[in-house]
């Protein structure tokens, strides 16, 4: 899949996307992994680093999303290695569906140099080093722990579209 999202960081900010819908949040969350290190953002609004992610937009399958969002929270390009796993939660006021995906950056450019709307700033980070960050939750070391485990990357084929053909 070719996605073509304008590189637009450094200071010069991305247009901001709604959410699909109030009772049903769509998200995507991308562990980039490079040479041993992790891609953090320091997000903007939560004051925290957390792995890249954000909502499924309308007209949007989550591999695209996927790479949208790793180029607007970071500057970085990368290619979907697979699915990490797909979490279902429902609820009585909001059900919530989350697809991890693992990568890998595709160049060698570097991270988001300058804040923009969606984060403070990017950077690599290893397992010792994130373990000393201030993190969104403990759910970011323990998944990370587990990708360095090698815990089980599914397919990207594993998400279709409705009415592919079954093979």
């Amino acid at each position: 899949m070719s996605w073509d999202f304008p590189a637009r960081h450094c200071g010069i900010s991305l247009k901001a996307m709604p959410h699909l819908h109030e009772k049903i949040d769509f998200t995507v969350a991308i562990f980039v992994v490079d040479q041993g290190k992790v891609l953090l953002v320091h997000h903007r609004r939560l004051g925290r680093w957390l792995p890249i992610g954000g909502h499924i937009e309308l007209d949007e399958d989550p591999e695209a999303a996927a790479l949208r969002e790793t180029l607007e929270e970071s500057g970085v390009r990368v290619a979907l290695d697979g699915v990490l796993r797909l979490e279902v939660t429902p609820g009585p006021t909001q059900n919530r569906i989350r697809v991890f995906f693992l990568a890998h950056p595709i160049d060698d450019a570097p991270p988001l140099c300058a804040p923009n709307e969606h984060s403070l700033e990017a950077g690599w980070f290893t397992l010792g080093e994130v373990e000393r960050l201030p993190l969104r939750g403990q759910e970011v070391f323990e998944i990370l722990s587990a990708v360095e485990r090698g815990a089980p990357v599914h397919p990207l084929s594993l998400l279709q579209l409705e009415g592919a053909r079954w093979s």
